[in-house]
């Protein structure tokens, strides 16, 4: 059920300390690992740094988030993007795949469904890089003959020793003759197929430069046309042939902002569920579908995201107000 992410606080949960583990090496946040283990094509980009096995299925991640990043954050001068735990669990999740899993690097990944949660008191800018841990559990498998192709990543992040974030991700791998198939005639597209609408202003998203905004109005009251500049050096950091999950999750973000009116509001929590691709040859819709409030004050607010009458996807956001 879409939201249920979002009614359990990272407080309310029994705290876990990085020292009850297993012994094991510390991991490394000396340089960060090899770009093409995370589909990362800019080594500024990459954000995960180790990965130790501490044995079947279980897994703690080292990765470090920059001072400030371009895109990512932050976005309110105290605090750290939650996308960017976002980006560092897909990063993460990816190592796994190649590196504990075998995965051949040519291999196309899907995201089915995600879910985070991260606590605002862990996402504090110290005037420093930040490290982090993610300790990391793999479920429900799936196999291809002998090897893995999918299966069910849960996710807990450390800071200081003290959690602040969980999330989970289904994903699934799929071999490059494959993705061909499945991709048909849409296999070469590229983001320079997508129209160009004017977008909302930057500040009404908690954005300074035009380029950073996904969103442009439409005549529909609670409903915005998905824009994106298709040279971003973040958002298509790489060659791809539809719209990535991420772009899809932060135009929810944006839309989010402008359906509660507080454009430095934190998506603290989420929930998305992955339906089909997002084209880049057709018009995409994010509609607000409602706005409750929780028992914390958080503006829940789930988002339909719709092309050619269709829904590809559907998340909803807990949004602190700022």
């Amino acid at each position: 059920m879409v939201g249920t992410l979002l009614q359990e606080s990272v407080r309310e949960i029994p705290e876990t300390k990085i020292n009850d583990w297993p012994a094991t090496r510390s991991v490394d946040f000396q340089q960060t690992i090899p770009r093409r283990l995370v589909h990362r094509a800019a080594v500024s980009e990459v954000f995960v740094t180790d990965l130790n096995i501490l044995g079947e299925g279980q897994f703690e991640v080292g990765a470090q988030w920059p001072r400030r990043h371009g895109f990512f954050g932050p976005r309110a001068p105290s605090s750290h993007d939650p996308m960017l735990y976002v980006e560092t669990c897909r990063q993460a999740g990816l190592l796994i795949a190649h590196r504990a899993y075998g995965i051949p690097l040519g291999h196309s990944f899907l995201s089915d469904h995600k879910t985070y949660a991260v606590d605002e008191a862990g996402l504090a800018t110290v005037g420093r890089p930040v490290d982090v841990v993610l300790r990391v559990s793999a479920h429900e498998l799936q196999y291809r003959g002998k090897s893995v192709s999918g299966g069910r990543l849960d996710f807990e992040c450390f800071r200081d020793g003290h959690r602040i974030g969980k999330g989970a991700e289904r994903w699934r791998s799929v071999s490059p003759a494959v993705y061909r198939r499945v991709r048909g005639d849409h296999f070469a597209a590229t983001p320079f197929q997508a129209r160009v609408l004017p977008t909302v202003a930057p500040a009404r998203v908690g954005r300074e430069r035009a380029e950073d905004v996904l969103v442009a109005a439409t005549t529909t009251p609670g409903s915005w046309s998905l824009q994106f500049d298709p040279d971003h050096a973040v958002l298509f950091d790489h060659a791809v042939d539809h719209v990535p999950g991420m772009v899809l999750i932060e135009g929810a973000r944006q839309v989010a902002l402008l359906a509660i009116g507080d454009p430095r509001a934190l998506p603290v929590s989420a929930e998305f569920e992955f339906v089909s691709y997002v084209e880049f040859d057709a018009e995409c819709l994010l509609v607000v579908e409602e706005v409750d409030v929780a028992a914390d004050g958080t503006r829940v607010v789930r988002v339909t995201v719709r092309q050619n009458g269709v829904v590809a996807a559907v998340g909803t956001l807990g949004m602190r107000l700022s």
